[in-house]
């Protein structure tokens, strides 16, 4: 019984950890991507990024809490993060 407690507690600890930091890690890296990307405006691109990114943390918050696994709440958290982390080192300025 106090196994079972613990590792729901570890599970909901670990959801939450990635519903705050992978949510805002994957919030951050989709506005840089999308504003590197958007085609218009360099100031519109930014301004609607950064609008999306409330929308994005919000749903990265739901999914955290809504999957099956706590791995595939990571999962579905970390792989969009780091796509979106690969668009703005492949659109950003050279340098």
């Amino acid at each position: 019984m106090s196994q079972l407690k613990n590792a729901t507690r570890l599970s909901v600890a670990s959801r939450t950890i990635a519903a705050m930091l992978g949510g805002y890690a994957l919030s951050a890296a989709a506005t840089a991507a999308l504003s590197l990307g958007l085609p218009m405006p360099r100031v519109d691109a930014v301004i609607t990024a950064s609008v999306l990114s409330f929308l994005i943390y919000g749903v990265a918050v739901i999914w955290a809490f809504a999957c099956a696994t706590t791995a595939r709440a990571w999962a579905g958290i970390a792989i969009p993060a780091l796509l979106c982390g690969a668009l703005v080192w492949l659109l950003g300025p050279a340098s």
